[in-house]
C-alpha cells in the first residue's frame, strides 16, 4: 500500500471516530440526567402520552417481537424484547394504585411455551388480586403465543388488517442424515437411553419418536384451547375447529369471537376510559428500559443502521440452539 492509500485510510478512520464522538455528545446534551441516574426502587420510569389525573392512570405496555426468554442483552439490541423487564412492567402496573386499567399492545408472531404461559397467568393474577381491567391492543401480528397471552384480557381489540390466530404448537428440527450419506459424513453419538437422542438432526426419526412427541404437542394444545375456552368463554369443540393453525384477519378474527372490537390503539384508550369510568385519567407508557442504556443503544443503532437487525437475528439463533416446542407463528 503506496503513501497516499495510508493517508486516505487514517483520515477515514479519522472521520469514523469523529463522528462517534459527536453523535454522542449530541445524544448526551440533549439527555434528561435526572430520569438517566434514577434507579431508585428499580422501577421503570414512566412516560406520559396523555395529560390527566396523576392519581387516575391508564398504563400502556408494550409487548413486541418474539415471546423468549433471551438472557442478557446488549447495546445494539438493547430494544428487543425482554421478557422480565415485561413482566416487572406487569408487576409495576397491578402494584401500582394510581393505575386504574391496563392495555397491552401486542405486535407479536408468538414465542415460547412457557414464557406466554408466565405472562398469561401473571394477567390473569392481575385481574383478581388487583381487580383491574387488562384490555390488548392487537397491531400488526397477534398469533400464536401472541394471541395466547390475549386470551384472559377483558376486552381485545384488533386492527381490521391484524394478522392473529395460529392457535396451535410447532416444534421443529433440520435432519442432515441425508446431505451426510452423500457426503461421507459421520456422526458419533454415545447416548444413555434409547431416546436420549430424540430429533437428533443426523439420523431419520423413529415412529415410537414421532408418537412421543405428537403426543407431547397434543398436550400443549389442549393447555392452548383451555386458555381461550376460559378466556374467550367459548365451548371446547368451537375453539377446536378454528384452532388449527390457520391465522385470521382482525375483521375474520371478530367474526368467530376471537376478538371483541375493531380499532386501534387510540380507539382501546378510548373504549377502557368510557368502559371504566375513566374519562379524566391519564395515560402513561413504561420506558424499554434504563435510560441510560436507551441512549447507548439509540446512539449505536444510528451508527450502525438496518444492521441491528442482523443482531436481532444472531441473538435469536444463538437461543434457538435446540428443537423446541413453540406456540409461534412463521410464514
Amino acid at each position: 500500500m503506496n503513501n497516499k492509500r495510508w493517508f486516505a485510510l487514517v483520515i477515514a478512520i479519522g472521520l469514523f471516530v469523529i463522528s462517534i464522538v459527536v453523535q454522542v455528545s449530541t445524544s448526551v446534551a440533549t439527555a434528561n440526567f435526572d430520569q438517566m441516574f434514577n434507579f431508585e426502587d428499580n422501577q421503570l420510569s414512566e412516560t406520559v402520552i396523555e395529560e390527566g389525573a396523576v392519581d387516575k392512570k391508564i398504563a400502556v405496555l408494550h409487548l413486541e417481537g418474539v415471546i423468549q426468554d433471551a438472557s442478557g442483552g446488549s447495546l445494539i439490541n438493547a430494544n428487543v424484547y425482554n421478557h422480565k423487564r415485561f413482566l416487572d412492567a406487569l408487576d409495576q402496573a397491578g402494584e401500582d394504585s394510581s393505575v386504574k386499567g391496563i392495555i397491552i399492545r401486542v405486535n407479536s408472531p408468538g414465542g415460547g411455551v412457557v414464557e406466554s404461559a408466565e405472562i398469561h397467568d401473571k394477567i390473569v393474577d392481575i385481574q383478581n388480586t388487583y381487580q383491574k381491567p387488562v384490555y390488548v391492543s392487537m397491531g400488526n401480528t397477534a398469533a400464536s403465543g401472541g394471541y395466547y397471552i390475549s386470551a384472559p384480557a377483558d376486552k381485545i381489540v384488533a386492527h381490521p388488517a391484524t394478522l392473529t390466530g395460529s392457535i396451535g404448537v410447532i416444534m421443529e428440527s433440520f435432519n442432515f442424515a441425508e446431505f451426510a450419506e452423500e457426503h461421507g459424513i459421520n456422526f458419533n453419538t454415545i447416548k444413555s437411553g434409547k431416546y436420549k437422542d430424540i430429533m437428533s438432526s443426523s439420523r431419520k426419526m423413529t415412529d415410537d419418536e414421532r408418537d412421543i412427541l405428537q403426543t407431547m404437542i397434543d398436550d400443549l394444545y389442549g393447555d392452548f384451547v383451555d386458555v381461550i375456552v376460559e378466556g374467550r368463554e367459548m365451548k371446547e369443540q368451537r375453539v377446536r375447529e378454528i384452532g388449527d393453525g390457520r391465522v385470521y384477519t382482525g375483521s375474520q378474527a371478530k367474526e368467530i369471537n376471537l376478538v371483541d372490537e375493531l380499532g386501534t390503539l387510540d380507539d382501546t384508550i378510548t373504549l377502557m376510559k368510557k368502559d371504566n369510568q375513566l374519562g379524566k385519567a391519564s395515560v402513561i407508557e413504561y420506558e424499554k428500559g434504563l435510560p441510560f442504556n436507551q441512549l447507548l443503544s439509540g446512539t449505536m443503532q444510528n451508527m450502525l443502521g438496518t444492521e441491528k437487525d442482523l443482531f436481532g437475528i444472531q441473538e435469536f439463533l444463538r437461543q434457538s440452539n435446540g428443537p423446541r416446542a413453540m406456540y409461534l407463528y412463521s410464514e
